[in-house]
């Protein structure tokens, strides 16, 4: 089968088109025929090493597709049915192997293109919003990257509770996308400051709450937008890995939470993704989430899905056509 993988870890120039065997699942696993997978930053930090494991690598932690054949102590899947999954390495390829209670069913009503697009930032939004930091009517929530995969999603559900967003783009483009996700101010950040454009807009350490996915340019400053016992949610790192923090610096600031969530830590078995899943699916049929691909490319191409994503060039979700 086809598979894009990597053989030492590096710049996108290591993704490779490969023949490889199709993997054979195990007694509690089901073997998936992937149509589409998603691109995600953590398949770049796969890429570079930051989730080391043997060589060579199958990238991509993200996909939709139909079930082709189970184990013989899966109970809650069949050959034929459409499913998705995230947080499951192996993505990029023509099949995967993937834990029974790591997939859910995709609905008639979701395109496969949606569900490979969905899962991973998806899920990301619906735990970041409630078990993380429960977003309610009329707080003061801060997004950086708020036209990006996860902050267009972040903004449309943060207005759905009712909250006010205030979020950050880096291009006229990215800036339009953010209000028209919601938001109620957007700063364009390479040509104002955040914190000083924040505070001009609404006054000093007004925010309940900031969500931080760049990291190593933003963290720090982040802090200083937070009102007394506010949360800073560092839950990425587009820019670089995020600078330490002295934890006295926390309650010089007015007692902060400082967290560094991961989805796994939220979808810790089948009970809860599912739970989490329900949530997602319904916002995406009432209509309440709207998702933006940005666009698809062919499993080939994805030296070129890294590039692009790695220099921050696109807006919403980007998907790998597969099968």
């Amino acid at each position: 089968m086809k598979a894009i993988t990597i053989k030492e870890t590096g710049d996108f120039k290591k993704l490779t088109v490969d023949d490889i065997a199709i993997p054979e699942p195990s007694d509690n696993e089901v073997l998936v025929k992937i149509h589409f997978a998603g691109i995600n930053f953590i398949d770049i930090y796969q890429r570079i090493g930051k989730y080391p494991g043997p060589m060579p690598q199958t990238i991509g932690s993200e996909a939709s597709g139909v079930v082709e054949q189970v184990g013989k102590n899966v109970t809650r899947f069949s050959a034929g049915d459409r499913v998705a999954y995230s947080m499951v390495f192996g993505a990029y390829a023509e099949y995967a192997v993937v834990p029974e209670e790591k997939l859910v069913p995709l609905p008639e009503k979701i395109s496969f293109e949606l569900g490979a697009a969905i899962m991973l930032q998806g899920l990301t939004v619906e735990y970041l919003t409630s078990d993380c930091f429960d977003v309610k009517k009329d707080m003061n929530v801060f997004i950086h990257a708020a036209a990006g995969g996860v902050g267009l999603l972040l903004t449309q559900v943060v207005k759905l509770q009712g909250a006010n967003v205030i979020g950050t783009t880096s291009t006229e483009d990215k800036t339009e996308l953010a209000y028209k996700a919601g938001a109620d101010h957007v700063i364009l950040y390479t040509n104002d400051d955040f914190l000083e454009n924040t505070n001009n807009y609404i006054g000093e350490n007004q925010m309940h709450v900031v969500y931080d996915s760049v990291g190593k340019t933003t963290l720090s400053k982040s802090l200083k937008l937070l009102r007394p016992r506010g949360s800073l949610v560092s839950f990425g790192q587009a820019s670089g890995t995020p600078p330490s923090i002295n934890p006295l610096e926390l309650q010089k600031q007015g007692s902060i939470y400082l967290t560094r969530p991961t989805l796994a830590s939220y979808i810790q078995d089948a009970d809860e993704l599912e739970k989490r899943t329900k949530n997602l699916f319904k916002w995406i049929d009432d209509g309440s989430l709207k998702i933006r691909i940005d666009r698809q490319l062919d499993i080939d191409d994805a030296q070129e899905a890294h590039r692009l994503l790695e220099s921050r060039s696109t807006a919403g979700k980007m998907i790998l056509r597969v099968n």
